[in-house]
């Protein structure tokens, strides 16, 4: 086995394991007093607000699907063998993404920790509704290449439910950091450098594992 790809299956298994261990995550929130988790930052407005709560758990719950079925879009064995799953798995992904994406935008407006992270959300929610939208729009005008590139931006964007949960524990217990603090900086950290990653990794050509 050469060392490139080793590599990308290296790679292909960290992503998977994250993912399904991270898509998963949100089932914790079922019967959680809001008092614990990412809840237990926000006013008691919100917490008693339908709407809120609505958006939140749509966003988290949704998400979740949309790591545990986007990362089985990238091998190449499922595309070839089996066509009709890789499709019925790429609908139900943007699905997800649609509803999620639109609960993480209204959401984002009440974010812990100001406007910083407002927007840092805000901007990532966008982004990750465009990237999905232009997968969407080339697959159904048959540019295979152009739908793969946007998929791997629309994921490396969904990634980030991964990221701000390996960031935040890091930056309070790591480095010591007070939670509003470390919010602010993984509003953006857990999206921007994911999606240069993906650009990266466009340019270089997505690994493939025979």
């Amino acid at each position: 086995m050469d060392i490139r790809r080793a590599q990308n299956i290296l790679g292909y298994t960290f992503m998977s394991v994250f993912a399904v261990f991270i898509g998963l995550y949100p089932l914790r929130f079922i019967g959680l007093s809001y008092s614990d988790g990412l809840l237990g930052s926000k006013p008691d407005a919100l917490l008693n607000s339908t709407l809120y709560l609505t958006g939140f758990y749509m966003h988290i719950f949704l998400g979740g699907l949309a790591l545990l079925t986007g990362f089985t879009q990238f091998f190449p064995k499922l595309r070839r063998k089996r066509l009709n799953l890789h499709r019925t798995l790429g609908k139900i992904y943007l699905i997800a993404v649609f509803l999620s994406g639109t609960a993480g935008l209204f959401i984002a407006y009440y974010a812990t920790g100001g406007w910083i992270t407002a927007i840092g959300f805000a901007a990532l929610a966008v982004l990750w509704l465009y990237t999905t939208a232009n997968a969407y729009a080339t697959i159904r005008n048959g540019l295979i290449d152009a739908h793969q590139k946007w998929m791997i931006r629309s994921y490396a964007l969904c990634f980030a439910a991964v990221s701000l949960r390996i960031y935040l524990p890091l930056f309070i217990a790591g480095f010591g950091m007070e939670f509003i603090d470390a919010y602010k900086i993984i509003a953006w950290l857990c999206w921007v450098p994911n999606i240069l990653i993906a650009e990266f990794l466009i340019v270089r050509k997505l690994p493939k594992i025979a």
